[in-house]
């Protein structure tokens, strides 16, 4: 392991726990409303999820959060715009998917994965593959059968280049010894739309397509999930259909670097009761998605952990920074 690398696990351990210019009005906080980035276009999961959780949380400092919407660049547009402007005092937070700190090791970018405040860690996704009604995919095996007959003609919608679900069907692909087209998208809504549409013959996200499927417009194929998905028991897992994976995406919140320890718990506090509550429950379950709650020094360990993950993965597939 590089000593770069060293030094940015370190940084990470450390990462919300280690205060920067402690502000005057750190007892106070807040004392105005507070921003939260969704690095995801409006209407999709992660967005109509913390929305719920940001209300909550408001509810629990006093002070009104709002959404802001920064999609693109697989959920990194966001963040990488907060660690660049804004100020280390909480008063802009953004929701951080994986792909925060797998882009760097992917190329090169603005930011580093311990330009963040890592506070709290909330839940992840349930994901599938799916397909249009009008395509002749019945089972993924189709999908596959049709790939190796007809190399690089499988077009594939993710939620962005360097996602977990573009990693996915790359692994999948890979595995199955074919070639997939990968169609990069801004968020699942887009995906879901690209299906209906039929301007993708697969879809990668996560089951928010099932109303697609209720009404008749798309098909699931596989659940990336440990187990099969209580609402789909007959959608086949990866390990079902031969393949040694799981493949998920857990997720949290994040300030800039440097924010002062006491405004950090003070966040952590009311988005975990947040979390806690029913209708965030409620909010969550629409989406399969359920409570994951790890705390500041434990979503920090849990980064470290991922970036060792997902080095040796990008080596293995091809996909790892080359300077």
């Amino acid at each position: 392991m590089t000593g770069g690398f060293r030094l940015l696990t370190a940084a990470l351990a450390a990462a919300g726990l280690i205060a920067g210019a402690v502000p005057a009005s750190a007892d106070d906080y807040p004392s105005k409303p507070i921003t939260l980035i969704v690095p995801w276009p409006a209407g999709g999961p992660t967005d109509v999820t913390m929305r719920a959780m940001a209300e909550a949380a408001a509810k629990h400092l006093g002070q009104p959060i709002v959404i802001e919407n920064k999609a693109g660049g697989a959920g990194t547009v966001g963040p990488a715009a907060m660690a660049a402007t804004a100020k280390p005092d909480g008063y802009t937070l953004a929701q951080m998917p994986i792909t925060v700190y797998r882009l760097p090791l992917m190329q090169k970018t603005t930011w580093r994965a311990d330009d963040f405040t890592y506070i709290i860690h909330l839940t992840g996704y349930v994901f599938a593959a799916f397909t249009g009604a009008d395509t002749p995919f019945k089972k993924w095996e189709d999908v596959i059968a049709y790939a190796k007959a007809n190399p690089g003609k499988v077009t594939y919608g993710s939620t962005g280049s360097g996602s977990s679900l573009h990693l996915g069907m790359e692994m999948l692909a890979e595995k199955s010894g074919v070639k997939f087209t990968h169609v990069p998208f801004k968020g699942a809504a887009e995906v879901n739309a690209a299906i209906a549409g039929g301007h993708v013959m697969v879809g990668a996200s996560g089951t928010s397509v099932k109303p697609l499927v209720d009404a008749g417009k798309a098909r699931f194929l596989n659940v990336w999930t440990a187990k099969r998905v209580s609402f789909l028991p007959d959608i086949p897992t990866l390990q079902d259909l031969g393949y040694p994976y799981v493949i998920d995406s857990p997720w949290g919140l994040a300030g800039p670097k440097g924010m002062d320890p006491k405004v950090v718990q003070k966040i952590h506090d009311a988005f975990k009761k947040a979390l806690e509550e029913p209708q965030v429950v409620e909010t969550l379950a629409r989406f399969d998605m359920v409570p994951n709650y790890k705390n500041t020094a434990d979503y920090n360990a849990a980064v470290a952990e991922q970036i060792k993950l997902e080095t040796a993965l990008l080596k293995r597939i091809g996909m790892e920074r080359k300077d």
